[in-house]
């Protein structure tokens, strides 16, 4: 019987990769030098939408320092494109971004030519002096303006402004909207935001003249895919190529995409013969790393008079900026996917546009879709409550998928991807439970009432989110002499703590002391192929093929102690981290020994079959009418994330993701003038929330049901407290301000839209008092 218990998943184990960079001693780009090394700055276009007539970097180049300005002359024709990773719509192709800008720039932070000097600080006086040669065009600063007949096209070829455009439905909504007692229709709109990763983008490329190989060091969350696309783009094989990454500081989804930087900055250093070292400031991550959010949502429900949905339909249309990146048709598809939630809604239609405008080009970020399509469907089924003179509880406890219809199916609502089900979960006892946990029956007397003057509200809100699913992930494990174990996986960490969770998977899989293990992860050095870390898919893609890679480990193990001992394999029994065979036993570092050499198995998994989480989130706000400001007093989260690894972890995931979620509810915004000129390109004018902002955030992450679609049954758990965070609040605005009639349909909720707001409506008194 083993004397080694199975129980390091589970726990909450302190971050193993923390002593390390509490104590300085983390590596990150700008930490790396090499011999010899060159700086580069990146020349952007400063003009939004024109041909690209001439550069002169003659000025540039005379001074003292410089070594080369590339330019789109440089390049070996035709110049290369980046291709679409995930998400592909058909169309799309035609506006993918070329590596840099060669006939035309389509947005404020284009690159256009590439400057190398000695030192950072020469680089950065030599930009300056590159005279950048546009013809202006009138430029696309709006959805509203793209669709015009009027307006410029973007890209001549395509003679349309709309990268991408389909249908997709289930049921029949013509027949719901037929028989329903009450039709509601709104238009809903979110803001372009993006995430501030601490650390920015940065890239440090070598090319070793005599192998002709080249190494680049930097965040890649899909290090193989990168690789792969930068070998074919300088015509190298993929084998000529090692893609490292080091310590990371934040991704969200903007970092460790395929850029133009990352083919610029290899291309630079082979160009030269030299390293190549570049590191965005904080301003060019505003202006050139992807904005993500900005998504218009004309919807319409159809409902029973006791609350029943019968139907729901309308469209959506995704600003994608300037080209239609790697991440393709991502935010405008997942938004209409999610539309109908977790919900029992069988009759869905709606019509999907990504349209093209003069602004930095658009991405994934944080829960792509789910936050979007959240925030319009819980607004919405408030407000049809609200004219049926239903609680919002109540409409929801009517609505939600019961345990008994799971899975449900919701057809295939991508044209990327397969038809899906929601698999297994008790959607009805989160709702009543965070109700109850945030007071919903004991807080009634006192919603939509002043009290100490401000107006007090409360919203709610359900949401699902798919996870872990995709490419498949390889692990390869090996025993060292000494005993110990090395996991090399194709995940990446970019922040998440996955040193740490998949050793405690590892360490169960082996039954052996976590302390023994160390894991290496995302660079493709480790692994002849893996893919990544995105879409809450680390802990179950890499999770699964380590637990994969454990059992042939020890089948290998096994075999070579049955060999020693001249008896069959299934005789010797593996036990926490040691063979036995009887009174016989061997160590894992006696097995090398036997082995002659270090002891490895690889392992691997993948599935298109993912598995969904769930939960409800509520808050409660109170409301100052005459300043607009709003401050949430409470906000309860509760989501059924199935087994963790470390609950610790989790915990801090679901706090950040919410964090994040009111940061871009209530502060942030990429705000563009009708010249497509980025406005807020600092964080002087671009707000993000501190730790004095939002102090009262309770997360419960809860086991409650666990997934069949792995071995290990784990959902993700990284993303989707993002999702229900911009429904809760505008929910509970909208319930404090329920006399003022005020319903929030768009974000930002700033405090002059929503004094605006109160102002246009309502009771005229309380409107004059809030004017005073």
């Amino acid at each position: 019987m083993s004397g080694f218990p199975n129980n390091y998943v589970g726990r909450s184990i302190l971050r193993v990769e923390d002593e390390r960079l509490l104590q300085g001693k983390g590596c990150f780009v700008d930490d790396m030098h090499l011999p010899d090394c060159l700086y580069a700055v990146i020349v952007r276009s400063q003009i939004a939408h024109g041909y690209l007539r001439h550069i002169d970097s003659s000025a540039a180049l005379a001074l003292d320092g410089v070594v080369s300005v590339i330019t789109a002359n440089d390049i070996p024709k035709p110049i290369g494109v980046i291709p679409i990773r995930i998400a592909p719509i058909e169309g799309g192709d035609t506006f993918r971004q070329p590596v840099i800008a060669h006939d035309k720039v389509r947005y404020v932070g284009e690159p256009v030519a590439v400057v190398l000097a000695s030192t950072q600080a020469i680089a950065e006086d030599a930009a300056e002096l590159v005279f950048v040669e546009i013809e202006e065009i009138e430029p696309v600063p709006s959805v509203e303006v793209a669709g015009s007949d009027q307006s410029a096209r973007l890209f001549e070829v395509a003679n349309t402004n709309t990268a991408a455009k389909y249908s997709a439905s289930r049921g029949d909504t013509d027949a719901a909207f037929g028989s329903a007692d009450c039709v509601l229709r709104e238009t809903f709109a979110i803001q372009r935001h993006t995430a501030m990763p601490m650390e920015m983008r940065g890239l440090l490329a070598k090319w070793d003249v005599l192998t002709d190989h080249l190494t680049v060091w930097g965040a890649a969350k899909v290090p193989f895919f990168n690789r792969n696309v930068l070998a074919n783009l300088l015509g190298l094989p993929k084998t000529g190529i090692d893609l490292i990454e080091l310590d990371v500081g934040g991704g969200f989804g903007v970092r460790g995409e395929f850029y133009p930087e990352d083919f610029l900055i290899p291309f630079a250093a082979r160009l030269v013969g030299r390293p190549v070292k570049w590191q965005e400031d904080r301003r060019e991550h505003m202006m050139a790393t992807n904005h993500s959010r900005e998504t218009y949502c004309d919807v319409e429900i159809a409902c029973r008079k006791n609350g029943e949905i019968l139907g729901i339909r309308g469209s959506v249309t995704a600003d994608i900026g300037a080209y239609m990146g790697t991440t393709g048709g991502i935010l405008a598809s997942r938004t209409a996917q999610f539309l109908a939630g977790p919900y029992r809604v069988r009759n869905v239609s709606f019509e999907v546009s990504a349209v093209v405008t003069n602004k930095t080009p658009a991405g994934s970020y944080r829960g792509p879709g789910r936050f979007e399509s959240t925030f319009f469907r819980e607004r919405l089924f408030d407000m049809v409550a609200k004219r049926l003179n239903i609680d919002p509880l109540a409409f929801r406890q009517t609505n939600l998928i019961r345990s008994d219809e799971l899975p449900f199916d919701i057809g295939q609502l991508v044209p990327y991807e397969g038809p899906a089900s929601y698999d297994h979960g008790d959607y009805l006892k989160l709702l009543n439970d965070c109700a109850q946990a945030i007071g919903w029956k004991d807080k009634d007397a006192i919603r939509g009432k002043e009290n100490d003057g401000r107006y007090h509200g409360l919203g709610i809100s359900c949401f699902v989110d798919s996870s872990g699913a995709g490419p498949k992930e390889n692990a390869r494990i090996r025993i060292e002499p000494n005993g110990n174990v090395t996991v090399f996986i194709g995940s990446c960490a970019l922040g998440q703590g996955i040193e740490t969770a998949l050793a405690q998977i590892c360490a169960d899989e082996l039954r052996i002391p976590m302390e023994r293990i160390k894991v290496l992860h995302g660079s493709t050095t480790l692994l002849d192929e893996g893919f990544g870390s995105f879409h809450s898919r680390s802990i179950i893609m890499g999770g699964n093929a380590i637990a994969d890679a454990a059992g042939h480990l020890i089948a290998k193990i096994k075999s070579i102690a049955a060999e020693a001992w001249s008896v069959a394999p299934d005789h010797v029994a593996y036990e926490d981290g040691f063979i036995r065979d009887g009174d016989r036993m061997l160590s894992l570092a006696e097995i090398v020994r036997l082995a002659g050499n270090s002891v490895e198995s690889e392992g691997t998994f993948g599935t298109k079959n993912k598995p969904f989480g769930y939960g409800t989130h509520a808050a409660h706000v109170a409301v100052d009418i005459a300043t607009g400001h709003v401050e949430v007093l409470d906000y309860v989260a509760m989501e059924d994330v199935g087994r963790m690894v470390n609950p610790m972890i989790v915990h801090g995931q679901k706090i950040g993701a919410i964090v994040q979620g009111l940061g871009g509810v209530f502060l942030e915004q990429l705000v563009y003038d009708d010249r497509a000129q980025l406005m807020t390109g600092s964080l002087a004018d671009y707000l993000m929330p501190t730790a004095t902002d939002f102090r009262h955030v309770r997360a419960f992450a809860l086991d409650l049901t666990r997934t069949t679609r792995n071995p290990l049954g784990f959902k993700g758990a990284g993303e989707d407290a993002i999702a229900p965070v911009a429904g809760v609040i505008g929910n509970a605005i909208a319930d404090a301000l329920r006399d003022f009639d005020v319903e929030p349909k768009d974000l930002p909720i700033t405090p002059p839209k929503l004094w605006a707001l109160i102002n246009s409506r309502g009771d005229e008194s309380k409107t004059r008092s809030a004017s005073l």
